[in-house]
């Protein structure tokens, strides 16, 4: 569905003459119904990765196409959940997950029928007129994820939507996130600096490394679909197989930093 080829970023440098290499030769593909996850050290180029996604960045040297078409600017086939959860402040929870939408011209009534079943889905029924300033920080993520669900995109992109909530919040978001994932058969792209993170939730781990941001290693993981079948989130991550793919990949980053100081 989504193919990158030999991609590569130049920021301008701060002399204006010494440009910043990001990202060098990146080739990806993400299919139909995949959760890929990029880990890497700070730095790396996860995020300008995502940006070229989203559409937000062009790249400097290579391609991608979305579907055999360029892609050549944002668009509604992707959504973006960022960092911290952007949302509007002066609606309350429907009205900001029905926000894009109200953009696309959907009309009141079937936006809140749509709006509805993702509440359904977050657990938020019984806040559906809260104004968003009241909710916790784990409730207010969860609304920025449904807001970009409602838009039905092709491709979710998330981008470390995770990193600021408490530890219990965090590992129960991440189940709710996967079992979304599987309802909603979406392509997910998430960024995350946590290694039991990407290794639970991915179906695919890309690790890249430091500037320029190449990608270095790729897996194929069974973890979150092993979730999904039937097996606990702690059964999962004290399995010796987890334990034993995350020892590798902290290596492989840890290694990575080293090299690079």
């Amino acid at each position: 569905m989504l193919e990158i080829r030999r991609v590569s970023v130049f920021y301008p440098g701060g002399d204006r003459t010494d440009a910043v290499e990001a990202l060098r030769n990146i080739d990806l593909d993400i299919g139909e119904g995949e959760f890929v996850v990029a880990l890497g050290a700070s730095g790396c180029g996860k995020s300008t990765l995502m940006n070229l996604i989203a559409g937000f960045l062009a790249p400097s040297f290579g391609q991608l196409r979305l579907d055999g078409a360029p892609i050549a600017g944002p668009g509604r086939d992707r959504a973006v959940v960022f960092q911290k959860h952007a949302l509007m402040p002066w609606l309350n929870v429907i009205d900001n997950l029905a926000f894009g939408l109200k953009l696309q011209g959907v009309g009141r009534a079937e936006r809140y029928t749509v709006a509805r079943r993702f509440l359904g889905l977050l657990g938020l029924e019984d806040f559906e007129t809260s104004p968003v300033y009241m909710l916790s920080g784990g409730m207010q993520q969860r609304v920025g994820i449904g807001r970009a669900l409602t838009a039905d995109p092709r491709i979710l992109l998330m981008d470390e939507p995770l990193g600021a909530l408490d530890a219990l919040t965090r590992e129960r978001a991440q189940e709710l996130i996967l079992r979304i994932w599987q309802s909603q058969n979406k392509s997910v792209f998430l960024i995350t600096h946590s290694v039991e993170e990407a290794l639970f939730m991915g179906t695919k781990l890309i690790v890249m490394s430091p500037r320029p941001g190449r990608i270095t290693h790729r897996f194929d993981l069974p973890f979150s679909r092993r979730f999904l079948a039937g097996e606990s989130a702690r059964e999962v991550k004290a399995s010796p197989e987890f334990i034993a793919m995350r020892e590798t990949v902290l290596g492989i980053i840890f290694a990575d930093e080293e090299q690079a100081a």
